[in-house]
């Protein structure tokens, strides 16, 4: 007779478990390319007037004056992120949009319902995981900074500990209100856009989706879902990095940036409105593959999971 009660449980874990799986497998897959992107953001304001160079360009040089171990730097924060973050943006976005469809008698939702969900468990994720963030983007940044200037962090917890008992707990929650923004357009750049896109490829295609979306509907309905979400969260992502990275100037001994606003008006005043999309490519390169891995990766993780559990 089968476990009722461990039944329910499992039912309801599915969509953490399996969304936090597959968005901790993409990012360590993908880190060497968000590393890029982090330098690529932060390189116009430690160098203001230079070009930015390409991502292939900055992971060349590291790997040339540091070793191929140093494209990796931060990958146990990105990891912790993503068991945190990823775990809650996936499974709440799964969690509620299955409500709305249970609530609907079983119909797809409107795009607008995808997109309520998507703005809604994006922002509570980043709340919860803003910390781990912080600690990712200093680890990624540090040996950008003045060999006096670093903080020469060993790891993800040096990184938190050191972060909260130098600069008090708040530190931990910098960029926040940016961070949150970013998240709720990822969220419905990639997850929302992906449900949409997934219904109208399948259309395109035929597909019934009886037992869960072909391989090529997935593929087609990933790529559609790894360009919205660069395109919708990338001017969030550069404020985020910016505000997250800033630390005190010792000859005015105030922060460069006095909050999103003014970071805002500060890139468009000495950037122009093309400094929103700075590092782009590597971002969109970020992204794409993300989403893609993610995306793809969970339908089978997810199939796994109830085959395991008798779902």
């Amino acid at each position: 007779m089968p476990d009722n009660k461990g039944t329910s449980i499992a039912k309801f874990a599915e969509p953490f478990v399996c969304g936090g799986t597959a968005a901790t497998f993409a990012s360590i897959v993908i880190h060497p390319m968000d590393l890029a992107k982090v330098r690529m953001q932060l390189y116009g304001q430690l160098n203001p007037g230079k070009t930015v160079p390409s991502f292939v360009e900055l992971l060349s040089g590291m790997v040339k004056n540091d070793g191929i171990a140093s494209v990796y730097k931060g990958v146990d924060a990105a990891i912790g992120r993503q068991l945190v973050y990823g775990t809650a943006r996936i499974g709440l976005h799964r969690a509620i949009s299955d409500k709305m469809k249970e609530m609907n008698e079983g119909k797809p939702i409107s795009f607008l319902m995808k997109t309520l969900s998507g703005m809604a468990s994006g922002s509570i994720a980043v709340c919860i995981g803003t910390p781990f963030d912080i600690a990712l983007v200093r680890l990624q940044s540090d040996s950008m900074a003045p060999v006096a200037e670093r903080k020469n962090y060993k790891n993800v917890f040096d990184a938190l500990t050191r972060t909260a008992s130098e600069e008090g707990t708040g530190a931990l929650y910098k960029g926040l209100l940016p961070n949150v923004l970013r998240g709720m357009a990822m969220n419905v750049g990639m997850l929302a856009c992906y449900d949409q896109a997934k219904e109208s490829v399948a259309k395109i295609l035929n597909d019934p989706m009886t037992n869960g979306p072909a391989l090529t509907t997935q593929i087609g309905a990933s790529c559609v879902a790894g360009f919205t979400a660069a395109a919708f969260s990338m001017p969030f992502d550069l404020i985020k990095s910016r505000l997250m990275a800033q630390k005190v100037d010792p000859v005015t001994n105030k922060l460069p940036y006095s909050g999103v606003t003014d970071c805002a008006m500060q890139i468009l005043k000495k950037e122009g409105p093309q400094g929103f999309f700075t590092g782009f490519s590597a971002y969109y390169g970020r992204c794409a593959p993300h989403a893609m891995i993610i995306l793809l990766s969970i339908e089978s993780i997810t199939q796994a999971y109830k085959n395991a559990f008798g779902l």
